[in-house]
């Protein structure tokens, strides 16, 4: 007994320094995906550093969810790979040790880890994603550091088109030039020509201020009549030493209120999940019944108002024609009139509840698909680590090389089915749960297949993949996914 406690601890301590390397590996290269993924919302615009990092750290707390079933893979593929490479895996086995006993140690940690990752995507993950949200969102309605090109024109003014020869050392800009569309929104522009100018920011940093030196100006004081080409313009001209140009333009760093996150499903835990859904299914009932009160209404409820007498039960289209046919020509076009008012108003009343009813289902299933995400996400981790302890088992190679070769191919697999089945359960093609547990379903499948061959001392032939490939597609069949391989377009 005291030698399995012993290899348990060896077994833990081989494992968690890999996890811990792997994860730190994941986290940095999802994070510097996620900086390309938006620097042109940071650059140029002269945020403070504690801004930039504030921004990061919380996007390393949402990468979290997804960074930690990938280092289980690779740290579960190379623990195990390195065990069976040095040959002490065999010499495990040799003493009588089964391979589901020795994964059962880590097994308990891994299912600690999934259960902390729960509970971390129950209470820092919707913090987190709000706050990533609100700092994108503030950084594009943000303006951008005045950074003007040389023989280019710059646009990020509003209400002016600059243009510059050339840039000196000092800040100092030489033979400028200003299109002025402040005054007047149409194609006669207050023109400024300089020979020498700068940008100064205000010190409340809400307005620029260009300084331009030993330049003059000119302005349409009216603009030209149509079809009158040779009329005389009035116009003004002006030479100055020394001119400022007032330029409203805020250049700090506002935050955007975190209210407006409030009802989104990506800031609430999973409490607030269940008690929006209860509500949301409430009242998309309560609508559907609404539009479903309103059709029959339309249909059936107006059909004989012009008559004045209330609607037969068995009224059918016939006799609707008999009493079209023996009407006045003048009562004809009053009903036609009537009709088509009527028709129009009810569309318009059922677009609106049409659209409605879309927008409270659309919510509705982004809270949906945000608790199933949360839960498949956890239950990933415990999946993965029967796939790489099995499969580290089986080919018996450590290190970085064919591990992540493996893992890296699996988890690309598994998170482009994930990003199918979420998508199909977005459009409403599917239900929620089988988009957003497809993924967990083929992983299933796949560390099951893998485990017992592992259990068996088996290797893996190209009979065993086909089979699981088959039971790969009868399951993707009946999701309605049609997969064909070569083998089939042959036959």
């Amino acid at each position: 007994m005291l030698r399995i406690k012993r290899l348990h601890s060896f077994l833990i301590q081989s494992f968690l320094p890999l996890l811990t390397v792997m994860f730190s590996v994941c986290l940095f290269v999802l994070l510097m995906q996620f900086l390309w993924k938006y620097v042109d919302e940071m650059v140029g615009k002269g945020v403070e550093f504690k801004v930039l990092i504030q921004l990061f750290f919380h996007a390393a707390n949402m990468l979290v969810p997804m960074c930690l079933p990938l280092a289980i893979l690779l740290a579960s593929l190379m623990t195990f790979g390195n065990l069976g490479e040095r040959f002490e895996l065999l010499a495990i086995k040799a003493a009588g040790i089964s391979l589901i006993r020795i994964m059962k140690p880590l097994l308990i940690v891994v299912v600690c880890i999934a259960a902390a990752d729960f509970v971390f995507q129950d209470t820092v993950l919707p913090r987190a994603q709000t706050k990533v949200s609100t700092i994108l969102l503030s950084l594009r309605q943000k303006s951008p550091e005045l950074d003007i090109p040389e023989r280019a024109f710059y646009k990020e003014l509003p209400g002016y088109n600059i243009y510059m020869e050339k840039k000196e050392r000092n800040g100092m800009f030489r033979d400028v030039m200003i299109y002025d569309y402040s005054h007047d929104s149409g194609n006669d522009a207050a023109v400024i020509v300089a020979d020498s100018g700068c940008i100064k920011v205000s010190a409340d940093k809400k307005y620029n201020i260009l300084a331009l030196h030993s330049g003059e100006s000119f302005r349409n004081l009216r603009k030209r009549r149509a079809g009158k080409k040779n009329e005389l313009i009035p116009y003004q001209r002006e030479k100055f030493r020394y001119k400022e140009i007032v330029v409203e333009f805020d250049s700090n760093f506002n935050m955007v209120d975190e209210s407006f996150m409030e009802g989104r499903d990506i800031s609430k835990d999973m409490n607030a999940l269940r008690h929006s859904i209860d509500s949301m299914s409430t009242v998309t009932d309560s609508i559907n019944r609404q539009i479903a009160t309103g059709l029959i209404d339309i249909a059936y409820g107006t059909t004989f108002h012009m008559t004045g007498k209330p609607m037969p039960e068995d009224s059918t289209i016939a006799t609707v024609n008999d009493f079209f046919e023996n009407s006045t020509i003048e009562k004809r076009l009053r009903i036609i009139e009537s009709a088509k008012s009527s028709a129009l108003r009810k569309t318009n009343d059922l677009s609106v509840r049409m659209f409605s009813q879309t927008d409270a289902r659309k919510q509705l299933k982004g809270h949906q698909i945000e608790m199933h995400r949360r839960i498949a996400a956890s239950a990933a981790c415990i999946l993965f680590f029967f796939i790489g302890a099995p499969l580290g088992a089986i080919i018996r190679k450590g290190g970085l090389g064919l591990p992540t070769v493996l893992s890296v191919f699996i988890f690309i697999l598994y998170y482009t089915i994930d990003t199918f089945g979420f998508k199909m359960a977005k459009q409403n093609v599917w239900e929620v749960w089988q988009g957003m547990w497809l993924s967990s379903l083929m992983l299933t499948i796949l560390g099951a297949f893998i485990t017992h061959k592992a259990i068996n001392d088996f290797m893996i032939n190209t009979n065993d993949m086909k089979r699981v490939m088959s039971l790969m597609k009868t399951i993707a069949a009946a999701f309605g996914i049609n997969v064909k391989t070569k083998e089939d377009e042959d036959i």
